[in-house]
């Protein structure tokens, strides 16, 4: 008599789930994250954003929704903080896929714009592989790293929405953005040397600076505000730096736009050129911030423990407080008087690139000038905010233009706009605690959580 069949095992319930996500889940790579997930689970549905957050329909069997909610949390990007996730049921709609939609606004904006990220150490890779099609190339960024808060127009965080909406995406960055593979899949500010901003130098001379200095030609879409003052020597790309790169050796102060804002540079072992700053800027003795290449250099400079290395190293690229040493080569007038100094890494690519020229720079300085360093790299560069004393940060190029032609010799300028001004953060460590002193920039606009609660 032949052996009964065992009855086939009971499907698992199918379900559809509608989840809103929300904390730090915008420009973190938080929409890759989930649509990776859910073809790792063989689930349908689609996740977008919106000016509250981030919305997801999924569905399919019962309990790998159970593990797909539990994992939104327990495994999302390094860059997310997630606040709360909420579930609720409905009805199954037997869509075969999942995908990433379009964001929309909703009337409630309440989520949380992550801050700017320091380069990632694979775009600071590809920054100096002469291979790579981003080689040298000042605004390489993916989902990882990159401007985030500074360049953000409205909610939600999508291209459209930034100041980097005019530079049309070109076809090698569109297949990136579209590929889930990819680093920079749905990287809302991609871009390279065909389709994205561009640099600029400009010296006080005889030209005009129009809307053509920087944004024309290979550049793109992007353009600069118009200047008001003369200018002479310009160039672009890396003409760009090499001149910004001499005037730096040669002891000039070059003005350099950053992600917030504008910097002022100097080299920061060269007596005369410190002198020249803080008589310009109107400083008299309060402290400048200096940046250096790499931990090495800063060791030269300062006393370092593993957790203010930790702290200069990480994502947000503070300034940090440090003990200074009395065998540094700084010039005595960049913290004159003072047993600390604040130093910090380089954040931007830009500020990678303009550490390491290209080629050497010539050398040939006058007496009391610093040459570079023996491995080719500029030395450490007094990096202060570009203002007067006592007035808020330059952030555009007109602006710049107008108000530190006194201050500066030479622009370092870049047509990728900022919208909000944002100064670079100040921290010390203290009994291996953490202490800011002024948070802006990587923190900014992170909320602050209380020991204890309060009344709203």
């Amino acid at each position: 008599m032949p052996a009964a069949l065992e009855p086939p095992s009971p499907q698992p319930e199918i379900a559809r789930r509608r989840l809103r996500v929300t904390g730090i889940v915008q420009g973190v790579g938080f929409r890759p994250f989930v649509y990776g997930l859910a073809h790792e689970l063989e689930l349908a549905g689609f996740v977008g954003n919106d000016s509250a957050g981030v919305f997801i329909e999924v569905e399919g069997p019962l309990p790998l929704l159970a593990s797909f909610q539990r994992r939104l949390a327990v495994d999302a990007p390094p860059l997310a903080f997630i606040e709360a996730i909420s579930a609720e049921s409905c009805p199954v709609t037997g869509e075969p896929h999942f995908a990433i939609v379009e964001s929309h606004a909703v009337n409630t904006q309440r989520t949380f714009i992550s801050p700017d990220v320091a380069i990632c150490d694979d775009c600071l890779r590809e920054l100096f592989d002469p291979a790579d099609r981003r080689y040298r190339y000042p605004f390489i960024n993916c989902t990882n790293c990159g401007p985030r808060f500074t360049i953000i127009t409205a909610l939600p965080y999508d291209r459209p929405f930034t100041t980097m909406a005019e530079f049309a995406i070109c076809p090698a960055c569109q297949q990136e953005y579209e590929n889930p593979l990819d680093r920079r899949f749905h990287a809302q500010p991609i871009a390279c040397p065909v389709c994205g901003p561009q640099i600029a130098f400009v010296t006080v001379g005889s030209e005009t600076v129009d809307s053509e200095t920087v944004g024309s030609g290979t550049v793109g879409s992007g353009t600069v505000d118009s200047g008001t003052v003369d200018s002479g020597t310009v160039g672009s790309g890396e003409a760009a730096l090499v001149a910004a790169q001499r005037m730096l050796v040669m002891g000039g102060i070059v003005a350099v736009k950053g992600l917030g804002g504008f910097h002022l540079a100097c080299d920061a072992t060269n007596d005369v050129a410190v002198r020249m700053l803080r008589g310009r800027k109107g400083r008299v003795d309060k402290p400048f911030a200096v940046m250096v290449a790499d931990i090495a250099m800063a060791r030269q400079i300062a006393c370092i423990d593993d957790d203010e290395l930790a702290l200069l190293a990480s994502r947000e690229r503070p300034i940090v407080l440090l003990r200074h040493r009395t065998d540094s080569p700084l010039s005595s007038l960049v913290a004159p008087g003072n047993h600390m100094i604040g130093l910090m890494l380089p954040y931007t690519p830009l500020h990678h690139l303009l550490f390491h020229p290209s080629t050497p720079v010539d050398q040939t300085v006058p007496t009391g000038k610093s040459p570079l360093t023996t491995d080719n790299l500029l030395p450490p560069l007094v990096m202060t905010s570009g203002n007067y004393s006592n007035e808020p940060i330059v952030t555009d190029n007109a602006a710049a233009l107008a108000k530190l032609a006194p201050l500066a010799d030479g622009f370092l300028l870049h047509n990728r706009d900022i919208h909000v001004p944002c100064d670079d953060s100040v921290v010390r460590v203290y009994a291996g605690h953490e202490l800011p002193v002024r948070r802006s920039r990587g923190y900014a606009p992170l909320p602050v959580r209380l020991p204890v609660a309060v009344r709203p």
